[in-house]
């Protein structure tokens, strides 16, 4: 114990989880660690749960860095707990209850989510929950395998209950890198210049008097697998490297590029992870989440540093990096969300964002978030703040889902999440649409003859030469048709016209 918790003073708060979870009362603002989803409090959400499901009733508006595990979003929400929650998740429960309306949940811009926080636009937040592999002999807190906004939480929230968690290593001290951002219109510009650049502490500055209860727990974190790499991936992943091999020699990259942003989850990860076998070196990562394909990278040479707010290992490697993570520490840093996520660095250091899309219109528009326009998948997450703000923004997609029966280039986007002002390049397993400095038209052909899939390039044809015979010939459209294939899907579980085909054929 000694080595985790070195606050003589603190000793005294150590208590199970079930006591700390009696601390949280019905209508409760309650902040936690997470990211996406490492270095989340697992324990004491799990007997809140328990609480909630032996009749008592609590409701509480939870939120988080980014997505959370199964202990948390999984049984807040399945338990009836979680009545609101902030600002992205990934939990099919939790999924489910907010697409039944059982939960509201509000999707959000990560790098908002810390201002709103201070500026008390959720409300006064009652209790903050931190998982952490140690505290100071000061009593400031040593977070695990996420930053996200838990110093921000720590200090707005008026009661703090940490978990000590003895699965964590206590070989991450000394990787975090917590910087505060004041408030306007006191803020400073930051001093980062540098994806290495060090310029905060390695611990959360916590007034210990604010500590209400400590729970030690060895619950591991329950990160996601992410899948192999496919021949769609590796084709992604090969468009996405010629285009940026042909950029170095329009001189418009330097040849180790600039700093790289990639989303989560297993089409990112292959996406990224195909930069293993390119001819890139030298590379620096300035992004959300250092996942599986970063460590691929550092392992082969190809990144030499690289800076996020969580470290999201699947758990078939988690053991294997941990074991071997001396080798890779001089070369990862963790920042909190509003450091990793920030516009202002997003744009000095020139990142090369590349984030995934559910659809992509033929005018280059993006559909993040909602499924046919209705059912949340996720959210948007960090995608916004960059995608706004890179230098250059790149969506990768597969051309078509379910087999085929969807198409990922559609005339218009059930929901939109990043318009065309902020979208760039379009990377498919059919190629690449590269938009900048296209009108509307050409937009349309360029995507529509590089990234659509052939069974439906017919028809976005057929779509876009109908629209351009309308009044209006800068962005054309048919509006009773623009959201025909989606309405086509849902009533017959396609979006091919297979009436048509069949006239055709």
């Amino acid at each position: 114990m000694d080595s985790r918790l070195r606050c003589r003073e603190l000793k005294s708060k150590v208590m199970s989880a079930k006591e700390a979870a009696k601390f949280f009362k019905d209508g409760m603002v309650v902040g936690t660690s997470g990211f996406t989803p490492a270095g989340y409090p697992k324990a004491v959400p799990l007997e809140i749960a328990n609480r909630a499901k032996n009749g008592e009733k609590i409701g509480l508006t939870i939120i988080t860095g980014a997505s959370v595990g199964p202990e948390l979003d999984g049984e807040l929400s399945e338990s009836g707990v979680m009545k609101r929650r902030y600002p992205y998740q990934t939990n099919s429960t939790c999924r489910n209850k907010i697409n039944n309306s059982d939960i509201n949940y509000c999707d959000m811009h990560l790098s908002h989510t810390p201002q709103w926080v201070k500026y008390g636009f959720f409300g006064n937040m009652d209790i903050a929950i931190v998982e952490a592999v140690a505290i100071t002999k000061e009593g400031h807190i040593i977070p695990s395998t996420s930053i996200g906004n838990s110093n921000v939480f720590v200090e707005y929230a008026d009661k703090i209950i940490v978990e000590i968690n003895t699965s964590q290593p206590l070989e991450l001290e000394g990787i975090h890198d917590i910087y505060n951002v004041d408030i306007p219109p006191f803020r400073k510009p930051i001093p980062l210049t540098k994806v290495d650049d060090k310029i905060g502490t390695n611990y959360i500055n916590c007034n210990k008097e604010k500590i209400l209860g400590i729970v030690f727990t060895d619950i591991k974190d329950k990160t996601r697998p992410v899948s192999k790499i496919d021949d769609v991936s590796k084709k992604m992943a090969d468009n996405l490297i010629e285009f940026l091999e042909n950029e170095v020699r329009e001189n418009r990259l330097p040849e180790n590029l600039l700093p790289l942003q990639s989303g989560v989850g297993s089409v990112a990860n292959a996406v990224m992870g195909g930069l293993v076998n390119s001819k890139f070196k030298d590379l620096v990562v300035y992004s959300e989440v250092i996942q599986d394909s970063v460590i691929d990278l550092i392992e082969a040479g190809k990144v030499k540093f690289a800076s996020g707010t969580s470290l999201t290992i699947s758990p078939e490697r988690l053991d294997d990096f941990y074991s071997k993570f001396n080798n890779y520490k001089d070369k990862l840093i963790l920042r909190p969300q509003e450091i990793s996520n920030s516009p202002e660095i997003a744009r000095r250091l020139g990142v090369i964002a590349i984030n995934t899309a559910i659809e992509v219109d033929i005018y280059g528009n993006v559909n993040s978030t909602n499924i046919m326009g209705s059912r949340m998948m996720n959210g948007i997450g960090g995608s916004g703040d960059f995608a706004r703000n890179g230098y250059l923004t790149i969506f990768t997609t597969e051309s078509i889902a379910k087999n085929g029966d969807i198409s990922s280039i559609v005339p218009m986007v059930s929901h939109h999440d990043h318009s065309e002002h902020d979208v760039m390049v379009i990377v498919t397993e059919q190629g690449v649409a590269d938009l900048r400095g296209l009108s509307p038209k050409e937009r349309a052909i360029k995507i529509i003859e590089n990234c659509a899939h052939p069974d439906y390039k017919e028809a976005l044809y057929k779509y876009f030469n109908e629209a351009c015979e309308g009044k209006y010939k800068h962005t054309p459209h048919v509006l009773s048709k623009s959201l025909s294939w989606h309405d086509r899907f849902m009533k017959t579980g396609s979006m091919e016209n297979k009436e048509s085909l069949s006239q055709n054929n």
